[in-house]
């Protein structure tokens, strides 16, 4: 496996923030209707670190993980990728800035059937324009562990490998930071627990940046911080998690009606 590929995404990487929200905001309708889905959050993802998200059913999770990759439009406050604030954006603007410097894990594979695991994963860059580095392609491959299935269609592959394409797909441009959003939610626990080892080696090994939306608390330890929502809001954080620690903290929310 190609070590310098590696060694220069590491040192391109400067240290501090890769996304960061401020006083976010997100209501949708009005009147009786209106509903706060985020209200007034502030956090940060650390750059080369894995940060999992989590929360009750309608707390927010996805909705914020939607603002802070320019997917929905933000009522009010602040939400910046790298020093790009969103909000300042148009269409087109936030169309460009998806396509490079942000790389997409959902819960649904997304694959093409009539390409093959290769056209699958340089898709984005094809569509954009851009050639693929041979070297970091072949870098992300071997991470992902698909050398061997790249000729493949998905109806070939089974469940975790379509989703390892996904990933693979996610990183292949070298984006500042991926959105996973429940990326295990359709696998077996084998399956799934591959895929979070692959997300969780391109960050130790390639100094990606991932931020994982997750109801799990074994998917959440993979994690180097979980951060957890309720009612819109961040209620509380937690470093180096176990699946018990997470756990607990989950399981005093639900007594308490809040973390701590």
């Amino acid at each position: 496996m190609p070590q310098s590929a590696a060694a220069t995404h590491r040192l391109g990487a400067s240290s501090g923030a890769a996304a960061r929200a401020a006083g976010l905001t997100k209501v949708y309708g009005q009147g009786e209707t209106r509903v706060v889905a985020l209200d007034s959050v502030t956090v940060e993802f650390g750059r080369g670190r894995f940060t999992a998200i989590m929360g009750p059913s309608g707390s927010g999770k996805s909705t914020l993980m939607h603002c802070m990759a320019g997917l929905d439009a933000i009522s009010g406050g602040s939400a910046r990728v790298g020093d790009t604030e969103l909000s300042g954006l148009n269409d087109r603007q936030l169309t460009q800035l998806r396509r490079e410097k942000i790389g997409f894990v959902f819960q649904a594979f997304n694959l093409l059937p009539t390409l093959n695991a290769l056209e699958n994963i340089t898709l984005p860059m094809d569509i954009a324009g851009r050639t693929p580095d041979p070297e970091w392609l072949e870098l992300i491959v071997g991470t992902v562990g698909l050398a061997g299935r790249l000729r493949h269609r998905p109806s070939q592959l089974s469940g975790g490998q379509q989703q390892r394409v996904a990933v693979a797909r996610a990183l292949a441009g070298r984006p500042e930071i991926v959105f996973a959003d429940e990326p295990t939610g359709n696998l077996d626990s084998r399956s799934g627990a591959e895929v979070l080892g692959f997300l969780r080696d391109s960050v130790r090994e390639l100094g990606q940046t991932v931020v994982m939306v997750t109801h799990d608390p074994v998917a959440a330890s993979y994690a180097d911080r979980v951060v957890f929502l309720a009612d819109g809001r961040v209620t509380g954080d937690l470093t180096a998690p176990t699946p018990e620690a997470v756990l607990d903290r989950v399981r005093r929310f639900d007594a308490k009606g809040r973390t701590s």
